[in-house]
């Protein structure tokens, strides 16, 4: 017996390849979701749709914020705000796909939308108040992944680091935004 397989057998936390392929054979009918799972599952699909709703609400409201943006400063704070909208599409595919692989349903039904969402949708009267909202929005969608990803731990290292990766955007765009309302007298 070569090095490798005798430490393994005197871990008892690691299954051997036996109990391994045994185990795959299993509930085949569940794809990437093992008998190993640990998270609440219904739980964290009922979150996932939650975050989903919120992307959705963001990539909306920056949309508009896009189309409505005006004044001296109003290209370049477009421009971010497209960037933003497609970033916020971008983790609500992967929020979808997600759910999709813990053999739940995406919810992207329009009615309710909004009260799913963690952020809320508000225009803005001018583009400082556009960008204060898209910020507000940020820091909603920051604080509730941070949450989210304490919650999952390590019970599905999987969404996790999605999660992670979504915040570390969220963060960028709440530091691109305080960056654009320096711009802007107080």
């Amino acid at each position: 017996m070569d090095k490798e397989h005798k430490n393994k057998e005197e871990d008892s936390s690691l299954s051997t390849i036996k109990m391994l392929r045994e185990r795959a054979r299993k509930h085949i009918e569940n794809g990437a979701v093992t008998s190993g799972y640990l998270a609440n599952r219904e739980l964290l699909i009922n979150l996932l749709n939650e975050a989903l709703a919120t992307e959705m609400v963001c990539v909306l409201r920056y949309k508009r914020h896009f189309f409505m943006a005006s004044g001296i400063n109003a290209e370049a704070v477009a421009q971010e705000f497209a960037q933003h909208a497609i970033e916020e599409q971008s983790h609500a595919d992967m929020i979808a796909a997600r759910i999709i692989q813990l053999n739940g349903e995406p919810n992207f039904n329009p009615e309710g939308l909004a009260v799913r969402s963690h952020a809320e949708y508000v225009e803005g009267k001018n583009l400082v108040d556009m960008i204060r909202e898209d910020l507000v929005a940020e820091r909603i969608a920051i604080d509730s992944y941070r949450e989210m990803i304490l919650w999952i731990a390590d019970k599905d290292s999987t969404t996790r680091r999605m999660l992670e990766n979504i915040l570390a955007v969220e963060e960028e765009h709440a530091e691109d935004l305080v960056s654009l309302l320096e711009v802007f007298p107080k």
